[in-house]
């Protein structure tokens, strides 16, 4: 990097342009790819995340084949078709809880998760973009130097 800024300095010409949008380039390289990095892995989480509450919901079993332990609440409007689990376990609870409240809680939180995944795939989305737009301009000055047709003015 301190060669790079000193070539900078020497000369303020096509190549030192050239110069520093390569090192620019190559700082912001990293940072583009650790955050898709965690984008993905932030991404990964909330497919699981939503199976878990999906298999909570309906008492099917996690891909994985484990069956999740429901709890004994009462899920009277909770699920459109709740589990005959969490059914039967209702049926026996001796004193019924209101859950109602928490059931709202989590569809809200997935409503949230899936708002955040939506935003995340379009900042991902625009990030891949500019990377693009970003490694095409290098290639076409470069080609430009290579082949001597770029007239600094």
């Amino acid at each position: 990097p301190r060669r790079l800024w000193a070539k900078m300095a020497a000369g303020s010409g096509p190549g030192a342009r050239e110069l520093f949008a390569e090192g620019l380039l190559q700082f912001l390289r990293p940072a583009v790819r650790q955050l898709d990095r965690h984008v993905h892995s932030v991404r990964e989480s909330q497919v699981e995340l939503r199976e878990h509450i999906d298999s909570l919901a309906t008492g099917e079993p996690k891909p994985g084949g484990v069956t999740p332990v429901p709890l004994s609440v009462r899920v009277q409007g909770a699920h459109p078709n709740p589990s005959p689990e969490l059914c039967r376990i209702n049926e026996d609870q001796k004193v019924a809880l209101d859950l109602d409240p928490y059931v709202k809680k989590l569809l809200n939180a997935r409503r949230r998760v899936v708002l955040v995944n939506n935003i995340l795939q379009n900042a991902q989305e625009r990030l891949r973009r500019l990377n693009h737009s970003v490694a095409k301009e290098t290639v076409r000055r470069r080609a430009m130097l290579e082949a001597g047709g770029y007239q600094g003015k």
